[in-house]
């Protein structure tokens, strides 16, 4: 070990578990100098008029950047904790703790590379480096049986080919103490009205309450993991209700790889085509690495097709009916309502009011994966916006279209919900919705 100091930028991998850069840095460095930047950049306004990050998915990052400084402190280290742009905040820190080099986590997403850019020639300037790593996916890129540039646009293909010919890393090994160098500031964690959000009260319809963190997300893990019925060896079925580790894995609070291998262990391996669970840490996969392809492409109302899907005349009316839940159609404003109240709906909920707004309303598919970004609590750029694609048709491979229509519908669900409204406003004729089935 030697006596340098690496900086490690904690961005969205919010954990101690299976995190490569810091195992990597406390092996390579004498001292590990943990770093989190709130951005404001992400806390903005946009031209549109929707926020980046919504005040649900704001307090749950708050919670989980708060359980990780707690944690390391555990570990006899510190979380430095500063707001500003991180191409000046890592640079002023890694001068004033004399650092040797900075790691971090590589994002996919365009905005998310703008800023490593902006990071990187800051440090070049100083003739530091920026080490990049990979901890956001179940299979290690360097573990597919393909180069990232002829990676199959079909996810049946991707998926039949990576389990086939690849296999998950075991989980990297937690550490026990963290060597770090005195800090005489380590910051304090901003509030939501520091980030210039309101303040975000739980709706006491909500039937899950998410805790930022590592902490919660483990407990959640093992809790959903252990009331799984196990299965014999040979079958090829696992059923399972919803496991509500989105938000925890998109945040990076909890390692997928961690998922699976607790997984394969309690169900004696038989996860290849049965758990639900599984498959969608596989789209997960496949949409970083179809980012990571194309780049902006996905962000495009055209997407990979020649031109838009049609859009309506008073479309900006009609999505102000959409995103408020008040289209006089039950299912699609519950579900809005529920998403507005708590920053969560299922997959199914997504796939019927993105459909909704895409093929009833006849708007721009953009301006409802840009409000998914600031409501959902367990939003992650590819995933977000590779799904929106597929429902508005404009995807790389349409064919997997069949993926977003097979969601079992839950019985009579516009009577179920909690958030169906008491009062819908009326709808005049040139602006009401025709009924929208599974998609």
């Amino acid at each position: 070990m030697s006596g340098k100091t690496i900086l490690v930028w904690f961005r969205n991998v919010l954990r101690i578990h299976d995190n490569e850069i810091l195992f990597e840095a406390a092996r390579k460095a004498g001292k590990v100098l943990p770093v989190y930047c709130f951005d404001p950049f992400y806390f903005k306004t946009t031209s549109s008029g929707l926020q980046k990050t919504g005040n649900i998915r704001a307090r749950f990052l708050l919670e989980s950047v708060a359980d990780l400084r707690e944690n390391l402190r555990k570990l006899g280290s510190e979380l430095i904790v500063r707001t500003g742009n991180p191409a000046e905040v890592i640079l002023q820190l890694a001068q004033q703790y004399q650092v040797s080099e900075v790691y971090h986590h590589r994002e996919v997403a365009f905005e998310e590379t703008e800023i490593s850019e902006a990071v990187e020639t800051a440090l070049w300037k100083i003739r530091l480096n920026l080490k990049h790593f990979i901890g956001h996916t179940l299979y290690h890129k360097e573990d597919l049986p393909f180069p990232i540039k002829d990676i199959p646009d079909s996810f049946a293909t991707f998926r039949k080919k990576v389990e086939r010919d690849s296999g998950v890393r075991p989980c990297i090994e937690t550490l026990k103490y963290i060597e770090t160098p005195g800090i005489a500031d380590a910051g304090d964690i901003p509030s939501l009205a520091d980030l210039g959000l309101a303040e975000h009260h739980i709706d006491p319809r909500a039937d899950f309450v998410y805790q930022g963190g590592e902490t919660s997300a483990l407990e959640q893990m093992h809790q959903y993991i252990d009331h799984l019925q196990p299965v014999p060896k040979n079958s090829k079925h696992v059923s399972e209700n919803p496991s509500r580790l989105s938000a925890w894995i998109s945040m990076g609070c909890l390692s997928q790889r961690m998922v699976y291998h607790e997984m394969m262990k309690h169900t004696n391996g038989t996860h290849a085509s049965g758990s639900p669970l599984i498959l969608e840490l596989l789209w997960r996969d496949y949409f970083r690495f179809m980012f990571k392809k194309y780049g902006k492409q996905f962000f495009n109302a055209e997407g990979f097709k020649s031109e838009a899907p049609e859009q309506a005349d008073n479309q900006n009316e009609l999505f102000e009916q959409w995103k408020n839940g008040r289209t006089g159609e039950p299912f699609i404003d519950a579900a809005m309502h529920e998403l507005n109240a708590t920053g969560y709906i299922s997959n199914y909920k997504r796939q019927v009011v993105a459909a909704c707004l895409v093929n009833a309303i006849k708007a721009d598919w953009t301006k409802g994966a840009a409000y998914f970004e600031e409501k959902l609590i367990d939003y992650s750029p590819a995933s977000n916006w590779g799904n929106w694609a597929f429902v508005a048709g404009v995807a790389n491979d349409t064919r997997d279209n069949r993926y977003f229509t097979g969601v079992k519908q839950a019985d009579n669900p516009e009577t179920e919900s909690g958030f169906i409204s008491t009062w819908l406003p009326e709808i005049d004729d040139s602006s009401s919705l025709v009924a929208v089935g599974p998609v």
